[in-house]
């Protein structure tokens, strides 16, 4: 099918237009990649054969450049591709520079700077609660509802999707064992997330206000934040995760411009609790987004996270981390934290789902309590997009692969 010719409602059609980077066919060489149906479009290319102005940020082997131009170029690049896609003069000059999606290679999109995970659900954080305080008076922290709790992760181990995760080996001491051992994590877990991507910087000692988020977050997109649930737990006291998150995190290989995502914004949940100035978005737009999620395991759903639930917003992330006067960096990324829901099948997590392993999943090829080697972990989702279309956001798979 020409790529002009993206069936009507597609998730990936010219509403859409999520950013990625790719090499072509027989190429190793890196470009700006934007996608439309099962097609990639060259956008440096298109842009140079179309004269653009913005050419020399899409003719690069990384998003990083038009991550840092800003919020005018993001609209001004936005509009230029979907009129180049969508107007029937360009068709002749842009049609020759999109490549099959099958038959291109997809790479990381942006060079990540900082990596920061947030832990934003109530139902996962009182799930957890449960778990591991059963006979705590509350399952949540005290401080869980007067700010994002969040940890700072590795930058260098976010990974693309498709690629493969070794399973992790560390120290780790269940309760009835005398001393540590060490050895190949044996509670393998993901947690399904979605992972914002900060374009525009900001200068240290300067926080960043609620209502400046869409001028330094340029979009969205799945991540799935891989977890070793016994090495972090023998780690995590008295200071956070450690080595028992750093091994990998995965994420999309398509970034979504939050432009795209308008019609799915919404409400975030009613607040119990009165928050101070820098946090409270009573005031503010909708800060939510309806993201409709769903995990499976080598091919069978287990899990649906609605993104709608979450207590605390991107915005809100984005203001409690540099409140403190930390800057901001182009590519850096902040994770939502695990998406889980009230009913058992929305929880986003191994842990939640078979609630510390007492409850297997039964899956087609055998139970699980956590993963096994060989295991492939598919994370996928779609927004409400104008006029009832969905939006598609890339999926992030990761196959397990025995400890080196």
């Amino acid at each position: 099918m020409p790529p002009f010719d993206v069936p009507e409602g597609d998730p990936f059609g010219p509403h859409n237009l999520p950013y990625g980077v790719f090499s072509p066919p027989g190429s190793s060489e890196r470009t700006v990649g934007v996608r439309l149906g099962d097609h990639v479009l060259d956008a440096g290319a298109a842009a140079h054969a179309l004269g653009s102005p913005y050419a020399s940020l899409l003719a690069r082997p990384t998003l990083n450049p038009l991550l840092a131009a800003g919020r005018t170029a993001w609209s001004d690049v936005r509009r230029a591709i979907t009129a180049w896609v969508t107007v029937p003069a360009h068709r002749e000059t842009v049609e020759p520079l999109f490549h099959p999606l099958s038959e291109v290679t997809l790479h990381l999109p942006f060079e990540v700077a900082d990596y920061v995970d947030f832990y934003a659900s109530e139902n996962h954080a009182r799930n957890v609660g449960r778990i591991f305080r059963p006979d705590a008076p509350d399952s949540l922290t005290p401080n869980w509802k007067h700010l994002p709790i969040g940890y700072h992760g590795r930058s260098g181990t976010v990974v693309v999707s498709g690629t493969d995760v070794v399973r992790p080996a560390g120290q780790r001491k269940a309760p009835s064992d005398p001393a540590p051992v060490f050895g190949p994590s044996v509670r393998l877990d993901i947690e399904a997330e979605v992972g914002f991507v900060v374009g525009v910087p900001s200068p240290m000692g300067r926080p960043v206000p609620l209502g400046a988020f869409r001028d330094h977050v340029f979009g969205l997109c799945l991540l799935n934040d891989w977890s070793a649930r016994d090495i972090q737990a023998w780690e995590y006291v008295p200071l956070g995760p450690f080595l028992g998150k750093s091994f990998a995190t995965s994420v999309s290989a398509w970034i979504t411009p939050l432009d795209a995502l308008d019609a799915a914004r919404v409400a975030p949940p009613e607040r119990t609790h009165e928050l101070l100035p820098y946090l409270d978005d009573s005031d503010e737009e909708p800060g939510g987004y309806d993201l409709r999620m769903s995990v499976s395991i080598n091919g069978h759903v287990v899990a649906e996270p609605p993104f709608s639930t979450m207590y605390w917003t991107a915005a809100q992330q984005l203001a409690h981390m540099t409140v403190n006067g930390a800057s901001l960096r182009t590519g850096d990324l902040y994770g939502s934290g695990t998406v889980s829901g009230p009913a058992e099948r929305e929880r986003g997590s191994l842990l939640e789902l078979t609630w510390n392993g007492r409850e297997p999943l039964e899956l087609p090829d055998g139970k699980r309590t956590f993963l096994e080697d060989g295991d492939v972990v598919t994370l996928s989702a779609w927004a409400p997009g104008p006029d009832g279309v969905r939006v598609g956001l890339g999926e992030v798979t990761g196959r397990i692969v025995p400890a080196s």
